[in-house]
């Protein structure tokens, strides 16, 4: 029940302290949000349901790939050193199918692409470092990595079953990796305002 409270919270934050709101790549955290927030209630209510299960997963996929658009620049960055770590990616995303395959059943398709999304907003997340400052990336980065832990947890959960204080630890890092998210893109563009007043 705490979830969509968390990302309500983080919803006014954002609002409340981006600098350009009119901004398109803002407004792709606003919808992430948003789509956080939806997939968040509905899964409280989808009990049995498949259709309701469905659409929690459509909108947390949905939701990375807006955060997705908003990391991602044009600025060059090194090939080779993403290799090591998309290989990590791919491998945990491997190992996550394989643990749930017998479990997933019609879901596997969409549970595949959620896993996808996920690979795709942490590379998004990790190419960051060559364009925006530390501060930012490292917040951004570390709340993307806690996001993917409390979604292994999640999807565990979903599709094999309870592990010890599975809810409190899905929570904890879910809630902090989108605080970390949150305010990293915000410190972001604060420190872009003020590079643009010293100049």
């Amino acid at each position: 029940m705490s979830k969509p409270w968390v990302t309500l919270v983080l919803l006014c934050y954002f609002y409340c302290h981006v600098i350009n709101k009119s901004d398109k790549k803002n407004k792709m955290v606003f919808w992430a949000l948003v789509s956080f927030l939806l997939g968040d209630l509905i899964i409280i209510l989808k009990g049995d349901s498949l259709v309701l299960l469905g659409l929690t997963i459509l909108f947390f996929t949905a939701a990375k790939l807006f955060l997705s658009f908003k990391f991602s620049h044009s600025k060059d960055f090194s090939v080779s050193s993403l290799i090591p770590f998309t290989s990590v990616l791919f491998i945990y995303t491997v190992f996550m199918t394989w643990f749930l395959y017998d479990h997933l059943n019609d879901f596997f398709v969409p549970a595949l692409l959620s896993f996808f999304t996920s690979l795709l907003m942490l590379q998004f997340a990790f190419l960051r470092q060559v364009a925006f400052n530390k501060k930012s990336f490292k917040f951004v980065f570390l709340g993307v990595l806690a996001y993917a832990v409390s979604e292994g947890m999640q999807a565990i959960q979903l599709f094999k079953g309870m592990f010890p204080m599975q809810e409190f630890l899905s929570t904890l890092f879910y809630g902090s990796g989108l605080y970390a998210i949150v305010f990293g893109l915000i410190n972001e563009k604060e420190i872009e305002l003020a590079q643009i007043q010293d100049s």
